[in-house]
């Protein structure tokens, strides 16, 4: 299974938070399974921790790399698919991420069930 995590996941993952139910973290955990971190969720991340919304650790790039995730570029086609999508959802690295899992055929690990709008493919996160 190609899993694409949320950000709220990813963070849920690195801090071992208990929200992170048990059927994720085994999805997460199972080694047959190729786990994708986008760039939008370290963008995301980098914007909220500047602007004093979020404490998280510096050198996210090593830590994805260190848990054994893939790093997901953005490309062009996923800035133009995530543009134009429906107005379902207005945060637009939520809109990225669906984007993204939607053109590269990914389960898309997150807690936020209005996803499931876009007719991507969903793990759910909590239990």
């Amino acid at each position: 299974m190609r899993l694409l995590l949320d950000t709220h996941v990813l963070l849920w993952w690195l801090t071992d938070d208990r929200r992170l139910g048990a059927q994720a973290r085994a999805l997460i955990a199972n080694a047959d399974n190729s786990v994708y971190v986008s760039a939008a969720s370290a963008w995301e991340i980098s914007i909220k921790r500047a602007l004093g919304k979020l404490r998280a650790p510096p050198g996210l790039d090593g830590t994805v790399e260190e848990a054994g995730f893939e790093k997901l570029a953005i490309g062009f086609q996923h800035a133009e698919r995530a543009g134009a999508l429906p107005s379902l959802h207005s945060d637009p690295f939520d809109r990225m991420l669906i984007a993204q899992a939607l053109l590269e055929d990914l389960v898309l690990v997150t807690a936020d069930k209005s996803f499931a709008e876009y007719g991507v493919q969903l793990g759910f996160a909590g239990d």
